[in-house]
């Protein structure tokens, strides 16, 4: 848990409550704050399994992944090929194309670019490549607005999204089933504060949607899942504009190392569906493995 990535204190929040869980589920749990000795610590451990609560870079996209598997340690959650592939927005915009999903029109764009024009028609979403949380995301919603200010830190190339209105819903895949969809309601857009400060936002699971609505996050969750290879937990978020039915429904990205916090979407959805935190844990732990 923890590491170095723009989500660390996510990170540190997710490892807290997993270990917790874990060691009143009778497991042996030592907390490590992923570091540059890393490797050291592991050997010096010798874990018969590392439960992944690393959140974005070197966590979430491979990195972390690699090491593991060159100590031959089983791991959580997806494997290096999927993780990196989930972890880089563009890429996996590819990926779901070619499995027939739905993806808001997009491109990438040197930050110079975006900061000098609009690179594409308003309203869109500018957000680095490869971060979570809705870390560094601008949205311009009318020509009459500036191009976005960047921070001086932001990655050189961007991803720059159509803005797609309407609704914010999610679904949890564990193993082979997509759980159920959460519509999640909150003032504004769910920013990184909305996401994991507490009242935030507000999760109404079961979505009160259109059954052909739910169907379709489900189908479309679990094709996600599948084709970027993930392994264990994935959690695929979408954006419903339902003035358009299910045209309106698109898929925006799926998060290979979803939180796992006091107020997380994957422990919400598998409690109310009769898996409490402490047995969700517990699964993911049983469901490690190398290779995946």
């Amino acid at each position: 848990m923890g590491g170095a990535s723009a989500e660390r204190d996510v990170s540190l929040s997710s490892g807290k409550e997993c270990a917790a869980a874990l060691r009143a589920e009778g497991y042996e749990v030592v907390e490590v704050d992923a570091g540059p000795d890393l490797a050291l610590r592991l050997a010096e451990i010798r874990p018969d399994v590392a439960f992944n609560a690393l959140h974005g870079r070197w966590g979430e996209d491979g990195c972390v992944q690699g090491l593991l598997e060159w100590l031959r340690i089983p791991y959580t959650h997806s494997g290096v090929l999927a993780s990196a592939l989930a972890m880089d927005k563009a890429r996996a915009k590819e990926a779901y194309r070619a499995a027939g999903l739905p993806v808001a029109e997009s491109r990438l764009a040197p930050a110079s670019e975006v900061r000098a024009r609009h690179v594409m028609a308003p309203p869109y979403v500018v957000k680095p490549n490869a971060e979570g949380s809705s870390v560094g995301i601008h949205i311009v919603r009318v020509a009459s607005d500036p191009p976005p200010a960047l921070d001086e830190d932001a990655p050189e190339t961007l991803l720059v999204e159509a803005f797609v209105p309407g609704r914010e819903l999610t679904v949890t895949v564990i193993g082979d089933r997509a759980l159920g969809v959460t519509d999640i309601l909150t003032e504004g857009w769910y920013d990184y504060d909305a996401k994991y400060r507490a009242g935030g936002s507000v999760h109404v699971f079961p979505a009160e949607i259109p059954a052909e609505i739910e169907i379709h996050c489900l189908d479309y969750a679990l094709a996600a899942h599948e084709a970027l290879g993930c392994r264990g937990v994935s959690r695929t978020d979408f954006r419903w504009d339902e003035t358009r039915g299910l045209e309106g429904l698109i898929l925006l990205e799926t998060n290979t190392q979803p939180g796992m916090t006091p107020t997380s979407l994957v422990p919400e959805q598998a409690a109310a569906l009769g898996m409490p935190f402490g047995a969700l844990c517990a699964w993911m732990v049983e469901d490690a493995s190398c290779d995946r």
